[in-house]
């Protein structure tokens, strides 16, 4: 949870976006979850929000609120602590019958073999300095889930991903990097078109896949712009803390 001052500057922050004339998109990372509790590496397994983090998609859903947000449209990742974080603030926003779109590439980074590991064991095990490498680095991965992993055949045959990835393209890992590489193209080819459209936009996803969203952003051209003039101002992507954009 945010502490008072950061939450004070995140009602002000909204407050100025919801009455400023512009195009809106808020994006909120989930609550915490019952294994962010246990620390353990999620990934693409289907954990839910603890109690805390249902209790945090509240808070956020109603800061929201008194910041005066009207959605047209949301997005969320397959993932049920991502599906339940939003459904909580549409819940207190009282805009439950808006459209809302799924998709897998809105998921959090797959960790590969270390899904299902407590952090600090993975640590004991592979050392800090390997463990920072796969968590912080761009471009390498931790090593693939493989079918000994007890979460291996629950990830790849949950229902969840009826709709894709295909089969043969299912990751078995993923550096931020690969996450990049895959989210972008669900922005651009989905969610910008809704944004010319004049909609406005809530995302409620993960943390890399909004850093990787981020990261497009700052690739693409100048600090703080794309290339399109899309411009953005990062409040946090702390549990249920918002990203606020101004279009």
């Amino acid at each position: 949870m945010a502490n008072s001052k950061n939450s004070k500057q995140t009602k002000s922050e909204c407050q100025t976006l919801a009455s400023s004339r512009t195009y809106k998109i808020v994006m909120v990372r989930h609550g915490e979850s019952e294994w962010n509790k246990l620390n353990l590496f999620c990934g693409w397994f289907n954990a839910d929000l603890s109690d805390r983090g249902r209790s945090e998609a509240d808070s956020a859903g109603k800061a929201l609120k008194d910041a005066g947000y009207k959605f047209d449209i949301a997005f969320t990742s397959v993932l049920k602590r991502a599906n339940n974080t939003l459904d909580g603030i549409l819940k207190q926003l009282g805009q439950t019958s808006i459209p809302i779109k799924k998709t897998w590439r809105l998921n959090e980074r797959h960790y590969g073999g270390l899904t299902g590991m407590n952090k600090a064991d993975t640590v004991a095990k592979y050392g800090e300095e390997q463990v920072q490498i796969w968590r912080r680095s761009f471009d390498v991965p931790p090593p693939p889930i493989t079918p000994d992993n007890q979460y291996y055949e629950t990830i790849l045959n949950d229902p969840i991903y009826n709709d894709g990835p295909p089969k043969d393209q299912f990751p078995m890992f993923e550096s931020l990097k690969l996450t990049i590489e895959r989210t972008l193209p669900f922005w651009y080819d989905t969610v910008v078109p809704e944004i010319k459209s004049g909609k406005s936009i809530l995302i409620a996803a993960h943390g890399n896949s909004l850093r990787g969203v981020k990261f497009g952003w700052r690739k693409s051209g100048s600090v703080g712009n794309m290339t399109n003039g899309i411009q953005y101002k990062v409040l946090s992507i702390r549990p249920c803390n918002l990203l606020n954009i101004a279009l």
